[in-house]
């Protein structure tokens, strides 16, 4: 019987467990043992390495988060800690490896599939910034949740002549930040593709105020482009409106997953249990035009994403 291992690496996102569901259990009725690694590739390194099975992963499908728990080892790029890692996999004779993460876990993946063991890449992220792939398990989960925080502020800044200035995750992806700006309204929305204009946004909230004569307003920005906290000040200074900033956080990464991420980490870890059958090695799932699809892990991380263009002409047509 073939031994297969999963496992999940960098930030977690909502859907995760989903995915491990799916491996283990569709994995068991393909044939498979199936191994649950614990705390990502650092786990992997240290050998903690446990065989699951329907039980271990029963009632997880609705909790957010990672039951393998997850870590970031940069360390893992040197080939002493991947042939440690290979080491501590053999111990138990797994020869194939489902890594579910972002890029970085993508990277480790094609490595050790380069050194012989099959390795296929699930995409786990909330940024939705993973190429290749239309969407990633965890993004729709983190959009509601943006939405839904966003709905409630925006109850408080239509009562008190206020605008609120919204960090969201994102890190350098613009996908959060575009998705709930269109989705939530927002007069305005700031990402590394549009640019930080201070001055530009000033002159845009006196418009709103004194020529559309809006008694709120929202501006949602992704994480880590400028200091939200003096825009709204200077905001508060030049214009009529009472302005606040927030910092949304790591509240975006958690709760239950929605059913969107639930149903694509399913559909995501069956194809990937596929791919195993068939000893394939160094691919990744990915979602395209709605289809489950198939890519070399090195031809997806090199793709470019222009399908974002057409949302932000709609952005600027609906403000």
């Amino acid at each position: 019987m073939r031994k297969i291992a999963v496992l999940t690496s960098g930030g977690d996102a909502p859907g995760m467990n989903g995915a491990i569901r799916a491996i283990v259990r569709v994995g068991i009725k393909r044939g498979f043992e199936v191994y649950g690694v614990y705390d990502g590739y650092q786990g992997l390194v240290e050998g903690k390495i446990k065989k699951l099975g329907y039980s271990d992963v029963s009632e997880i499908l609705a909790k957010g988060g990672t039951i393998l728990g997850s870590s970031r080892l940069p360390e893992f790029k040197l080939d002493e800690v991947q042939d440690k890692a290979i080491e501590n996999l053999k111990r138990f004779d797994i020869d194939s490896l489902v890594v579910i993460g972002g890029d970085g876990s993508y990277r480790g993946a094609l490595a050790l599939s380069k050194k012989g063991i099959n390795c296929i890449g699930i995409p786990g992220t909330i940024d939705n910034d993973i190429n290749g792939t239309d969407e990633t398990i965890g993004f729709h989960t983190a959009l509601s949740n943006i939405i839904d925080a966003v709905n409630k502020l925006r109850d408080t800044s239509s009562s008190h002549h206020r605008c609120f200035v919204i960090e969201v995750m994102g890190n350098n992806a613009d996908s959060l930040a575009l998705y709930s700006a269109i989705s939530c309204g927002s007069e305005l929305v700031i990402t590394n593709k549009t640019g930080y204009d201070e001055d530009f946004v000033i002159s845009e909230m006196i418009k709103n105020e004194a020529v559309y004569h809006k008694r709120h307003a929202i501006i949602i920005a992704s994480e880590k482009i400028f200091d939200v906290d003096k825009l709204a000040k200077r905001i508060n200074q030049e214009t009529g409106f009472s302005s606040r900033a927030i910092v949304l956080g790591h509240i975006q990464r958690g709760g239950s997953p929605v059913p969107e991420d639930r149903i694509l980490a399913s559909r995501m870890a069956g194809k990937a249990i596929e791919l195993l059958l068939e000893k394939q090695s160094g691919q990744c799932v990915c979602l395209k035009n709605s289809e489950i699809v198939a890519k070399g892990i090195e031809e997806a991380l090199m793709e470019t994403n222009k399908s974002k263009e057409a949302l932000y002409c709609l952005f600027e047509d609906l403000v």
